[in-house]
């Protein structure tokens, strides 16, 4: 047993100490390249105060990586402390159906890991994001909206949490299999349900029509041979002055979104360029790419998730009941650093896609310049690192940096 606990630890504790030491390279690195592109930042991008880019990106991952810590603290403190074995077996004894018992322990566990994040999204929200100018809610507002948030989760955890136990029971030999289908189901359903369920609790959106922007949005709409009835605008600055655009759903449900300050920080050209960038993700079959990689991830997980739930050791390192959920969550945190570790798979597929995208969007555009522009204003507006160590962008990032970008979009 003394063996397991060992790897256990090498992997939980090893995986998180190297994502951290690979944040601090990538702030140092930051520091230093920022340093000697001042002159670049200055002519291309806007950024005057390379000071304040640089503090914004060095608290932001000071806070990130101390979240991470002390996350695992607490996730380790409880597991052997015996809390967690014996929350479990409360759940069980106390609920009278194994399958709510164990939708009861999903959620207790959604909740605890919903609470433990509170204090650090505070001081993000109104330490960090209120310092640099960002925030825009206010205290009630936050907590009405952990809340709302919370409710929603809650309701998803117990969905998806049910659908995974009755497999597990129903399927016991290939239950890793039927459980993929219901996570490839759930995911289909997100694409629904986010943008229009979800995102309404928090923001209101308008309908673009009947204005120059729709004329500008209706024109990107058929140089790219695309035809898209919903299209709005999400009021994202009255929680944060952030900036982005999204492209969802499928069929008769697809919908594109813009930020309230998406169109207020670029000009029309510059907006279209990131209206076709968008759609290139629906056009070039982007979409499901991502999607069909995201379930075969989650296939192979489950896959190695189905020996260590079948594992009686899993269950006498921490003390805890021979049941599916404990089992399932247990079996989450071996295959988590794994998922991470082999990030950089999935990142090239990403990294193809954008590619294709800027290369779409400068077709449509007949000129790559208004995407650079747009890469440009958006860079300064979010205080964001452009200049991302090697390693840590094979392991973090899915879009290509915003120097190489604006190279290929400009030459």
């Amino acid at each position: 047993m003394l063996a397991y606990h060992a790897v256990f630890l090498l992997l939980v504790a090893g995986s998180t100490g190297f994502f951290v030491a690979l944040a601090a390279l990538n702030v140092r690195h930051a520091d230093r390249t920022v340093r000697e592109r001042t002159g670049w930042l200055a002519d291309t991008v806007g950024v005057d105060d390379p000071d304040r880019l640089l503090d914004y990106h060095r608290l932001t991952t000071a806070a990130s990586q101390l979240q991470s810590v002390v996350v695992l603290g607490v996730v380790l403190l409880v597991l052997y402390t015996g809390l967690f074995g014996d929350a479990v077996a409360a759940a069980y004894d106390t609920v009278g159906n194994d399958l709510l018992a164990g939708v009861a322990v999903f959620v207790g566990a959604a909740l605890a890991m919903q609470a433990l994040r509170v204090p650090f999204d505070a001081f993000e929200t109104f330490a960090v994001e209120d310092a640099f100018g960002f925030n825009e809610q206010s205290p009630g507002l936050f907590v009405r909206d952990k809340l709302v948030s919370t409710a929603f989760a809650v309701v998803l955890v117990a969905a998806l949490g049910a659908a995974v136990l009755f497999v597990v029971e129903a399927f016991p030999e290939w239950w890793w299999l039927a459980a993929t289908g219901v996570v490839a189901v759930f995911l289909l359903a997100t694409q629904v349900v986010v943008p229009r369920v979800f995102l309404p609790l928090f923001y209101d959106f308008e309908p673009v029509e009947d204005s120059s922007l729709r004329d500008a949005v209706d024109d990107v709409f058929e140089r790219a041979g695309f035809t898209c009835d919903d299209v709005y605008v999400m009021n994202a600055s009255s929680r944060s002055g952030h900036s982005n655009a999204f492209f969802t759903g499928f069929g008769a449900t697809k919908r594109v979104v813009l930020f309230d300050t998406l169109v207020d920080q670029l000009d029309e050209t510059e907006l279209q360029s990131v209206l076709a960038h968008e759609l290139a993700h629906w056009k070039k079959g982007h979409i499901w790419q991502g999607m069909a990689a995201s379930v075969v991830q989650v296939g192979i997980l489950l896959f190695v998730a189905q020996f260590l739930v079948e594992s009686s050791w899993l269950y006498a390192m921490f003390g805890a009941p021979e049941v599916p959920a404990a089992g399932l969550l247990l079996a989450a945190l071996w295959v988590e650093p794994v998922s991470q570790f082999a990030e950089p798979i999935s990142n090239r597929l990403w990294l193809a896609n954008e590619r294709e995208a800027d290369a779409f969007a400068v077709d449509v555009m007949d000129d790559g310049q208004p995407l650079a522009g747009a890469l440009a204003a958006l860079t300064s507006e979010n205080l964001g690192n452009p200049f991302p160590h090697p390693l840590y962008e094979t392991f973090h990032y899915q879009h290509p940096p915003v120097p190489e970008r604006i190279r290929y979009l400009t030459e």
